[in-house]
């Protein structure tokens, strides 16, 4: 194996290393962002802990219709 065939390895395994990291970074954004949402939907209708989360789609898309 050459010199320039691992660099080229190394650099294709920085870049994997980077992209690895944005999608952890990625994912936590989300996480976090379905975690406030759903405490403001909890917030503004409490009724909403005892709804089965399997029944929570049909109960919202029902009662906040326009």
């Amino acid at each position: 194996m050459t010199a320039n065939e691992k660099k080229l390895i190394q650099a294709r395994h920085r870049l994997e290393e980077v992209e690895a990291r944005d999608r952890v970074k990625e994912r936590k954004a989300r996480t976090r962002r379905l975690i406030q949402e759903g405490a403001v939907l909890e917030k503004v209708l409490p009724s909403i802990t005892v709804i089965e989360i399997d029944n929570l789609e049909n109960y919202l898309r029902s009662n906040l219709r326009q």
